[in-house]
């Protein structure tokens, strides 16, 4: 099956991006009486980007990740500034293309793990032409 594709943009982050949120959170059971809900503002530019300068988006095209929750269409934040260490899920760039999959480190192997059983764990051999390019930091879906 074909991989993922990832499709990239650059976040302003110079722009201010506040929002009002709920500052107690909000209750899955049952709710909390109403003068325990405080308003407060919080910019997802400074929530999400802690190193502007190696963060990335891109918009996740494809199947491969979807155990791990990261679904066709889904919007990624991705720190280049983050080591790629064994269990992160990584973009890279393998062979010419673009992937984004969970590390896996074995015996001194690396290999690029899909979460989706429809398609087959990527082992990378000493000849391959392989850049870790980023670590995926966040995820933001449409419900």
């Amino acid at each position: 099956m074909k991989d993922d594709k990832l499709i990239f943009f650059k976040p302003d982050a110079d722009a201010s991006l506040e929002l009002q949120v709920a500052e107690g959170g909000i209750s899955a059971g049952f709710p909390s009486p109403a003068e325990d809900f405080k308003e407060t503002t919080i910019d997802l530019n400074k929530a999400l980007i802690k190193n502007k300068e190696a963060t990335f988006y891109a918009r996740v095209s494809g199947q491969s990740m979807t155990g791990a929750g990261l679904d066709d269409g889904d919007l990624l934040i991705i720190d280049k500034s983050i080591e790629p260490v064994n269990g992160k899920i990584a973009v890279c760039f393998i062979e010419g293309e673009f992937t984004v999959k969970r590390l896996k480190i074995e015996k001194g192997e690396l290999f690029l793990m899909p979460e989706n059983k429809r398609y087959k764990p990527i082992k990378v051999e000493e000849n391959d032409e392989l850049i870790i390019w980023g670590i995926v930091t966040y995820v933001i879906k449409s419900l």
